[in-house]
């Protein structure tokens, strides 16, 4: 971000601005997700060649964003160099490209920052802020660099030029690092601060659980005789063995539906919970031809006769879902249960022995807006955040460390543990610090046994976001726009 930012201040005019944040979005996201070429190609079929022109032109598309606001800086604030005005816009951009066209804000910047000073304020503006935060700090130090070294801003050159044809200049200064003093809080106050003042939650006990990893291969998770056997037995093996008060299967964990399930299943599964006390969630997919199919999650509790239910919300496009216009695309895949109907916002929580579980599958957990939806009513908010995925689809690659970061994040921007039960890893506990307590090793078939503390209480974030989503944000930073604006003319 920095260097993006250097490359800012020396560029003359609105069309270089763009040019290089454009290029600085496309590089850095492809690269941010690159594993999305084992989906497609490994498993999804497409042609290598395609798969990655593929994730070329997608991040190229979404780089728009980058180099719009670029733009937008230069025109408003390049002469100046305004801290804030670079910060808040690159908030907006990271924003727009996870939330618009259904979103994919998958490696947002302030992900870099969760064992840093910036980590301290998650839990007051969430993931946007600290990436509105991080452009700052980028932005003062390629200013601080530029000074030193004393090189002249791009503004600057473009002046000279006009004073050389004889035409009129105004508005220049030499570029200076003006944004130090407000740098240097930001990243002195959570030094200052003692921990504790930070602390928004308190616990509502704790919760024996036990994680499920079947370490079915991608290739044979959906075949009838190879994957989907395997998963019946062990899984249904391994859930009638725990003993502990919660057991976590993964993301379809059962492949089939239920009334694909071999005769008596569903009924031991349900007569064990009920028997011992216990609780089960269990990732399946539910639903027939007539009403529509959803990628969902299966509550089986000691004590209540119904199963409880959450459906994903959250569908990923082209895996779940099929964009409009975009048939042509998946017909060149072979990506099995493609297309899904959306669970509704803010589905119930799971009551378990004094907790709140609130399932969320797959990416859902990127979506910090989305889960606050659940804590509209304090009384009434999840204790403990469950997530089930299947990131074999993308093998052993940077995607599985990224998933484990997002999930980080919103145990510090709600101060709620996070259990992830995953089908190849990271099946992982971590508490409402963002710390991870205990994890299995990815790729591995294993059972994972621990304690996870639930917590209560709301944090600034959940507050705010619950109510009005991004909103505060998207205000705060069009305020700042409109005042460059103003301050330009």
């Amino acid at each position: 971000m920095g260097l993006l930012a250097l490359v800012l201040l020396r560029a003359r005019n609105a069309s270089q601005a763009f040019a290089a944040g454009w290029w600085f979005g496309t590089a850095y996201l492809s690269c941010t997700y690159w594993w999305l070429f084992v989906a497609m190609h490994t498993y999804g079929g497409l042609a290598a060649p395609l798969a990655i022109l593929a994730i070329v032109v997608l991040s190229a598309l979404l780089a728009l964003y980058f180099g719009l606001v670029c733009d937008v800086w230069w025109r408003l604030a390049g002469r100046h160099g305004v801290v804030l005005l670079f910060g808040l816009l690159w908030m907006m951009a990271e924003m727009a490209r996870g939330t618009w066209l259904t979103g994919f804000g998958w490696g947002a910047g302030g992900y870099a920052h969760l064992d840093g000073p910036l980590a301290f304020y998650a839990p007051w503006v969430g993931v946007y802020g600290m990436t509105a935060l991080a452009a700052g700090l980028g932005m003062v130090l390629a200013q601080m660099a530029s000074a030193l070294v004393g090189w002249p801003s791009g503004a600057e050159v473009q002046a000279r030029v006009l004073v050389r044809a004889g035409l009129p200049v105004a508005g220049v200064r030499p570029q200076r690092a003006d944004g130090w003093v407000w740098a240097a809080l930001v990243v002195a106050l959570p030094l200052a601060v003692p921990a504790s003042w930070n602390d928004w939650t308190r616990s509502s006990g704790s919760l024996s659980v036990t994680l499920l990893q079947g370490n079915i291969p991608q290739n044979e998770k959906f075949e009838i005789g190879t994957g989907v056997a395997r998963a019946l037995v062990w899984y249904q093996t391994e859930l009638l063995a725990a003993k502990t008060a919660l057991v976590v299967a993964p993301e379809t964990a059962l492949p089939v539906l239920p009334f694909q399930l071999p005769e008596g299943y569903w009924d031991r599964l349900r007569a064990a919970m009920d028997s011992a006390g216990r609780a089960a969630v269990i990732g399946m997919p539910l639903g027939n031809e007539a009403q529509g199919y959803s990628n969902s999650v299966v509550g089986l509790v000691s004590g209540v006769a119904q199963p409880l239910r959450y459906d994903k919300h959250h569908l990923v496009p082209f895996g779940e879902f099929i964009p409009p216009l975009f048939r042509w695309f998946t017909a060149l895949m072979h990506i099995p249960l493609g297309d899904f109907n959306r669970g509704a916002l803010g589905q119930a929580s799971f009551a378990v022995q004094g907790q709140r579980l609130a399932p969320n599958i797959c990416y859902e957990d990127l979506f910090g807006e989305e889960l606050a939806a659940r804590f509209k009513d304090a009384a009434l908010a999840p204790t403990i955040f469950v997530n089930v995925s299947n990131l074999a689809w993308f093998g052993d690659t940077v995607a599985v460390d990224q998933h484990v970061a997002i999930s980080r994040m919103r145990t510090l921007e709600f101060q709620r543990p996070f259990v992830r039960a995953t089908n190849t890893g990271a099946t992982a506990i971590l508490d409402h610090q963002g710390q991870t307590r205990a994890a299995l090793p990815r790729l591995t078939e294993g059972v994972l046994v621990g304690e996870v503390q639930g917590r209560e209480g709301l944090t600034p974030f959940a507050w705010w976001a619950a109510r009005f989503g991004l909103w505060p944000l998207w205000l705060l930073g069009l305020a700042v726009v409109a005042w460059g604006w103003r301050r330009r003319a």
